[in-house]
């Protein structure tokens, strides 16, 4: 098969290259999966630099993410399998930056009806992590204010999604006009330019009698600023960190407005709460079926082919996409058109 392949790391993505390399053997456990979309992450970024919590010993196949069909199904199970070979599915498992990826049922979802594998293959981190949140972890409910920042991103245009299907008025912050016009055809009410120094007030005055919003979905780093815009009994969501620094957060102002300040790690539920995977993959799902939740690619530029992906990380790393940046993958005798 042909991948990329990383021995040593590297200062940025430009370095990486396609090769051929054998095709991946499956654990008794795994399926065999046939790439056909592979969506970017900034952590294959990280990772690729030797500067993320999670390194793979040399060598291993850069990409998380991906969509595809079904080539062989697990060796060892003793019932049919979930996905039998053929089936359409996306999921994140080591190594999707190539023609085959091996992946256990767990970390497998069936492509939603309707979609294409563009669409599904950056659907497997955004969509629980904004679910959870919202829904699990701050109870989001008809009539909230949900202030989301970052709304154009990955996980952004997926909150904006989820908090509008709950029946929550939202304001969106992003960075650029493309990006706050992104975000209003994704259902924002309302959007707010964080370049502005007085992003908060102006997020207070657009709520009623300027009260402040419910729930702020944070995955920049900017807790304590959203402190002067949230009401009593507010929750803020701490999703990450993409701004670059752990902040630190006036504690008194949490007390004095009675706010709570809640984390979501979603990829930690597997280990800690796995009971809560299949709910909230349930509630994705119906969003879907009624029409509330669509695929967030990124498409004012296309990526095509294994040999793209540099180019589709570093325009990721470059903070001039929006959604989720995703490379289709053409099979061979396949055209790249």
């Amino acid at each position: 098969m042909r991948g990329i392949q990383v021995s040593q790391y590297v200062k940025g993505p430009k370095e990486l290259k396609v090769t051929e390399i054998p095709d991946p053997t499956p654990r008794p456990d795994q399926y065999l999966i046939e790439v056909r979309a592979a969506a970017t992450n900034f952590f294959d970024i990280l990772q690729i630099q030797g500067k993320y919590q999670l390194q793979p010993p040399f060598p291993w196949i850069a990409g998380v993410e991906f969509s595809g069909i079904v080539l062989a199904t697990p060796a060892n199970s003793s019932k049919p399998p979930k996905y039998p070979v053929g089936s359409r599915v996306f999921g994140a498992s080591q190594g999707a930056y190539a023609t085959k990826v091996c992946a256990a049922e767990h970390e497998l979802m069936p492509v939603p009806e309707g979609w294409t594998f563009a669409d599904a293959a950056g659907l497997f981190i955004t969509a629980p992590t904004s679910y959870g949140a919202l829904v699990q972890r701050a109870g989001v409910r008809a009539g909230d204010w949900v202030l989301v920042h970052a709304a154009a991103g990955g996980v952004g245009l997926a909150a904006v999604q989820v908090a509008k299907a709950f029946g929550a008025t939202v304001v969106a912050t992003a960075g650029s006009p493309r990006k706050l016009q992104v975000a209003r055809q994704f259902g924002a009410d309302h959007v707010v330019d964080y370049r502005d120094p007085g992003w908060p007030e102006a997020v207070k005055k657009l709520t009623p009698k300027g009260r402040g919003v419910d729930i702020v979905y944070d995955p920049v780093g900017v807790v304590d600023k959203s402190t002067k815009c949230i009401a009593w009994n507010g929750r803020i969501l701490v999703v990450g960190f993409a701004a670059g620094q752990i902040e630190k957060v006036a504690m008194n102002k949490v007390l004095l407005k009675n706010i709570s300040l809640v984390g979501i790690h979603w990829g930690a539920y597997a280990r800690f709460e796995r009971e809560t995977i299949p709910v909230v993959w349930q509630g994705i799902g119906k969003l879907i079926e009624q029409g509330k939740f669509r695929g967030t690619v990124f498409t004012d530029k296309e990526f095509v082919g294994l040999e793209s992906i540099p180019d589709a990380l570093l325009a990721l790393g470059g903070r001039e996409t929006w959604g989720k940046v995703v490379v289709k993958i053409p099979q061979s005798g396949e055209s790249k058109l």
